[in-house]
């Protein structure tokens, strides 16, 4: 394994220096990005999809849970695997508290084509309490190309999709798959895909996650 060279601290202060300067440059870039994400056009869900979760039967506005918009995680599980992604289940894993996104009034969840009886057990052995709902009875994962037909066989996918609800109307904002994936798992990086971005829903400052008021 390569190490980085020894340098004095002077040198190593003028090369960071340099650094931060490309990185700033960089987030100026993700600034714009975001802006330009935020602004586009979006279009209506009309399939009446229904999951199975803890609760039972829902459709795609319950998962909502009365917030006016939702993050979708689309983990590989498929109907025939006794276990879910690895690379998907490290990406839950760094998924904050939920108290931040819903304090922006933002509903998080996990979507997957396994049937639930397979989903539960796993969920309990990952030790998460995250929203998570089977589509297995519906083509949601298809619709929105979590699970793509390849030589007349579904291939699944990792993604995240965003939508945004006004009243009863669901609307589809964004997503986003594989290798996109990479650097997402914080609150803010979760808003930033959003429609929304990260405007705060009552409050302008972060809280702890035991002090937010639902």
């Amino acid at each position: 394994m390569s190490l980085p060279e020894i340098v004095s601290r002077e040198r190593w202060r003028a090369a960071r220096a340099e650094l931060l300067r490309k990185e700033e440059a960089l987030a100026r870039a993700r600034d714009v990005l975001n802006a330009e994400r935020r602004r586009l056009p979006m279009v209506q869900v009309d399939p009446e999809y229904v999951f199975e979760g803890g609760d039972g039967k829902a459709n795609l506005l319950d998962l909502f849970d009365g917030r006016t918009q939702l993050v979708v995680h689309h983990f590989m599980f498929a109907p025939e695997w006794e276990s879910g992604c690895p690379d998907c289940a490290a990406f839950l894993d760094q998924i904050g508290h939920l108290a931040h996104l819903r304090a922006r009034d933002t509903s998080f969840a996990v979507v997957s084509r396994a049937p639930f009886t397979r989903i539960l057990p796993f969920k309990a052995r990952m030790g998460w309490t995250l929203p998570w709902y089977s589509s297995y009875h519906s083509d949601f994962n298809r619709d929105f190309e979590a699970t793509l037909v390849v030589d007349d066989e579904p291939v699944e996918r990792p993604g995240v999709s965003c939508f945004l609800r006004e009243h009863d109307r669901v609307f589809h904002t964004y997503a986003v798959y594989d290798r996109g994936l990479d650097g997402l798992g914080s609150t803010a990086s979760l808003l930033d895909l959003t429609a929304l971005g990260r405007a705060p829903a009552g409050s302008d400052r972060v809280r702890y996650h035991d002090e937010y008021e639902e």
